[in-house]
């Protein structure tokens, strides 16, 4: 992420002269340093456009340079929009509509007609405005002067979102073994897959796995399990010398020859599969719990869409970030709540406190006991998101919760977890959810939220569907009937 850039281009025409074009390029470099200077992104100022060849030419530029994850675009003068269609339909990368101006508050006193032909992004911006929708140019439009923090809020979402746009679009994933049998929610087109996201998924034997698992060195071993003793509260059995200890050990071979693999095949998010383990002895818990702790995407039973989904969240912001499932609720009226865990792998990133290293048995996988991170996650605001093929488009559905802490203890349920209370309610949530196809794997993460997924999705022309405080039965299920239209149509037929 360090060497990413976003592009400032400023649009004006050559009518105004040097002496006004110099002004545009001064200004247009003091809202350009006032916006870089908010972001964690490096903001790129781009001499000021003037013809339809230099915009053409900047754009194949910003499509061509690799560490070039989006581009903001300003009309700080009038710019004939005609100059930007060539432009506009080569562009490849994120585009965001900036409507700003150089000053906050007229100088209404000394206002003359040198002033207004300087000062007009209100009447160039909507000449560009007509020309993307004219063309139908993918884009987040954000108004407002860049000192408004508002601006800034939104500006930083769209950077974020265009950091996951960049990760999936260049994403391998690697899948060991198929997906889980008879299940169809983690089924999916992964031609399409690559066609419209640009991940590319392969799948491989587990035994492929399995020889770079056994080959792992035991000195590497020692070290690795010495970083688990800093890190983690280890149970007892598990240190050296306990007589569960050489389980943990094998838990550090695993990780070992699963970093490995990845690292090797360029591979940023994987799959695994209880139902084909191959010769590994236990099933992958505390190995896939640390590599998603590193930023590696993941999905259980095969489920390749959630894994893509992950990693490209992980990409777009530090901060909690998990593979969830909703396994049941607390149904009391007034209290209702979803406990989400899986088997063994959600992710520490989410942890309250410092996690416990346990073993217990599994009882499904047929292997032996395998070690996993114990924990519960930190309250406070998230959201859920799942992806879902539809067969002719890919959806993500995603729900406004509020982490909250369990109601009690949970000492006899052996997994890391997590607890929240989704919006607008329990019963309306799981309605529209049920409604949309959403999935019963997801992605839980406070490092994002719904903006930087809407941005996301609109960056990928992907369908989303968002429940929230505001969500009704009726409009949602109107909404999901809306879609299924527009998307039909605008693929054409």
């Amino acid at each position: 992420m360090s060497d990413q850039e976003i592009w400032f281009l400023t649009g004006s025409q050559g009518l105004y002269g040097p002496e006004t074009l110099d002004q545009v390029a001064s200004q247009s470099q003091e809202i350009a340093g006032t916006l870089g200077s908010a972001l964690d992104v490096r903001l790129v100022w781009k001499p000021v456009l003037t013809s339809a060849e230099s915009i053409l030419t900047v754009i194949r530029e910003a499509n061509a340079a690799p560490n070039v994850i989006g581009v903001i675009a300003w009309m700080h003068t009038f710019s004939p929009a005609k100059m930007w269609i060539a432009g506009l339909d080569a562009l490849r990368t994120p585009l965001l509509h900036l409507h700003t101006q150089a000053n906050v508050a007229l100088p209404w006193s000394e206002i003359d007609m040198d002033f207004m032909n300087l000062n007009q992004a209100a009447h160039g911006d909507r000449e560009f405005g007509y020309i993307e929708a004219r063309l139908g140019v993918a884009r987040k439009t954000v108004a407002g002067h860049v000192s408004n923090p508002r601006v800034i809020d939104r500006v930083a979402a769209w950077v974020r979102a265009a950091r996951g746009h960049a990760a999936i679009r260049s994403l391998r994933l690697a899948r060991f073994g198929d997906n889980m049998r008879d299940v169809a929610v983690t089924e999916g087109d992964k031609v399409e897959a690559q066609l419209r996201f640009g991940v590319s998924v392969n799948t491989y034997g587990v035994n492929d796995l399995v020889k770079v698992v056994d080959d792992a060195l035991d000195t590497e071993v020692d070290k690795l399990v010495g970083e688990y003793d800093e890190l983690y509260e280890v149970a007892p059995e598990l240190r050296d010398g306990g007589e569960r200890h050489e389980s943990l050990r094998y838990a550090a071979r695993i990780e070992l020859g699963l970093r490995q693999f990845l690292d090797a095949g360029g591979f940023r998010a994987f799959t695994t599969n209880f139902e084909d383990l191959g010769g590994l002895r236990q099933l992958p818990g505390l190995a896939v719990q640390r590599l998603m702790a590193d930023g590696y995407g993941f999905g259980g039973e095969g489920d390749w869409k959630t894994s893509v989904l992950l990693h490209t969240i992980k990409a777009m912001a530090p901060g909690g970030t998990s593979f969830m499932e909703d396994y049941t609720y607390d149904l009391t009226p007034g209290q209702e709540r979803i406990l989400g865990a899986h088997m063994l792998e959600v992710c520490p990133s989410i942890a309250a406190d410092r996690p416990r290293l346990e073993i217990h048995p599994l009882g499904i996988g047929g292997r032996e006991d395998p070690v996993r991170m114990v924990f519960d996650a930190a309250p406070g605001p998230a959201v859920v998101v799942g992806m879902s093929d539809m067969g002719e488009r890919f959806r993500l559905t995603s729900n406004v919760i509020e982490v909250v802490p369990p109601t009690e203890a949970l000492p006899k349920l052996p997994v890391a977890r997590a607890v929240w209370k989704p919006a607008p309610d329990l019963s309306t949530s799981a309605e529209a959810w049920l409604t949309a196809g959403g999935p019963h794997h997801t992605v839980l993460t406070s490092a994002v939220g719904v903006e930087e997924l809407s941005d996301l999705a609109e960056m990928l022309s992907c369908e989303l569907l968002v429940i929230d405080a505001d969500t009704t039965i009726r409009e949602f299920v109107k909404e999901v009937r809306w879609n299924q239209a527009y998307y039909r149509l605008a693929r054409g037929f």
